[in-house]
């Protein structure tokens, strides 16, 4: 295990690119990303990992960028909403109506993805559970339910 302290610099991959970046060892990655990356997609709601504004993939993988170090996400692929690639599911949300504000966009859209690469075709019960993990303040979970079942992918 590697220990840090003061102000190091690591290599972060983002969206496919490696990234050197100098931060501290109490720094998150959601401020890594904001701040020292400029990648603002990924949100600072609640910082205490209830709202999923911040997510991001982490291997393909939802986390909260808000409740993780930044140094955790050295020799892991993160993904943000500035590189998810799945136009279809995007597309649906502004079908759909998936979102209001915009703000907790990112982290449903990111969360969202996940779920339909890990079960192509979710039942009703898996999305709601998959989506509880983020919270949108204006309550547009029906257009976002409805857009990420719109997605679902058929078995046949």
């Amino acid at each position: 295990m590697k220990i840090y302290s003061g102000l190091n610099e690591v290599t972060l991959s983002v969206n496919g690119k490696k990234r050197r970046v100098a931060l501290r060892p109490a720094d998150t990655l959601l401020r890594v990303l904001r701040e020292r990356l400029g990648m603002t997609g990924a949100k600072a709601g609640c910082e205490n990992g209830d709202c999923g504004a911040c997510t991001v993939l982490l291997d393909d993988i939802p986390v909260k960028s808000c409740m993780m170090l930044a140094v955790e996400a050295v020799g892991h692929e993160v993904t943000t909403i500035e590189g998810l690639n799945d136009p279809e599911l995007q597309k649906a949300f502004a079908d759909y109506g998936g979102f209001q504000c915009g703000f907790c966009t990112s982290g449903f859209l990111l969360n969202a993805h996940a779920l339909l690469s890990k079960y192509p075709n979710p039942d009703d019960e898996t999305v709601e559970e998959w989506l509880s993990s983020n919270i949108c303040r204006c309550t547009g979970y029906e257009g976002i339910r409805d857009a990420v079942s719109s997605c679902r992918r058929s078995n046949d």
